[in-house]
């Protein structure tokens, strides 16, 4: 589903998808780290955020691991939360805030190596978020290790509210 007027990270997601193949990735990457400073700090990288799908990967590196040397619990939240969020938020109009309302993670199976998040909307969860001044929708996410095998499954609540009270 798309949108009457995108909004305003929208407008830069659409221009990052403008440059050659080979650099949107990194610009997607760039762009995301400077809006949601935790998560640049982290090393959350966005491979894909187009239409109602998102695709983000978490390398295993030293600064996101755990005392076993795979990727932290928190650090997968993060990643689960980073890719259900930049999904609402680049369909979630500018006169809207959006808000982190609930986390659920499953942690199935202990990871190895980097992690891959993928989260998706459904066309009705993008319309509310057009037409309900207010509202929450849960946004299911997927988080795969280097070896293909699940090992999280998580669910975000998004609210959002109108900017100005």
């Amino acid at each position: 589903m798309s949108q009457a007027k995108p909004n305003k990270l929208q407008r830069i997601v659409n221009k990052c998808y403008q440059l050659p193949k080979s650099l949107q990735a990194f610009a997607l990457s760039t762009v995301f780290g400077r809006v949601i400073k935790f998560a640049g700090t982290a090393g959350v990288e966005v491979l894909e955020l187009k239409g109602n799908r998102s695709v983000l990967r978490l390398k295993n590196r030293k600064k996101a691991q755990n005392h076993i040397g795979s990727v932290h619990a928190a650090a997968t939240g993060l990643l689960a939360e980073s890719a259900t969020g930049f999904l609402v938020g680049i369909h979630l109009p500018d006169s809207k805030l959006p808000l982190l309302k609930q986390m659920q993670i499953d942690y199935i199976k202990r990871s190895s190596g980097d992690l891959t998040a993928v989260a998706t909307l459904t066309d009705e969860q993008i319309a509310a978020m057009h037409i309900e001044d207010k509202g929450e929708v849960t946004v299911a996410v997927t988080i795969t290790d280097s070896v293909n095998v699940e090992a999280v499954s998580a669910k975000m609540t998004w609210a959002w509210i109108p900017k100005k009270r």
